[in-house]
């Protein structure tokens, strides 16, 4: 079992940032895989952004390029989202997530543990 916290998210206004983290604890060591998705009322939760525990590489989707940054510390087990240039419709809750093997990447069904959620707000 791996268990997952995520924090930081907020209220702030278009244009301004927040850095979310998530904090990874249990049995790491099976985790090939990490990523954040959101879920805005209405919508799917979506694929925003991921990066391979081991290497670093990472993945975004193309409405975040540019504008988010994940990256992860490798020894103290967390994952980071920094959001920079936050549009009104970034608003949603933000999961992280783990999982195996780096295949589906992008397909949050395939993910095998999450974290609670934070909640992401941004004013126009």
């Amino acid at each position: 079992q791996v268990q997952l916290v995520d924090s930081g998210g907020g209220l702030v206004q278009a244009g301004g940032s927040l850095r979310l983290s998530c904090a990874a604890s249990g049995r790491t060591f099976n985790t090939d895989v990490m990523a954040w998705f959101r879920h805005a009322p209405g919508k799917e939760r979506e694929f925003v952004t991921a990066i391979t525990w081991s290497s670093g590489w990472t993945y975004y989707a193309d409405f975040v390029k540019g504008r988010f940054t994940i990256s992860r510390d490798y020894a103290k087990n967390a994952l980071y989202l920094q959001m920079d240039s936050l549009k009104p419709e970034d608003t949603a809750v933000y999961y992280c997530g783990a999982k195996t093997y780096i295949t589906n990447y992008a397909l949050a069904a395939a993910y095998d543990y999450w974290g609670q959620g934070t909640q992401v707000t941004v004013s126009s």
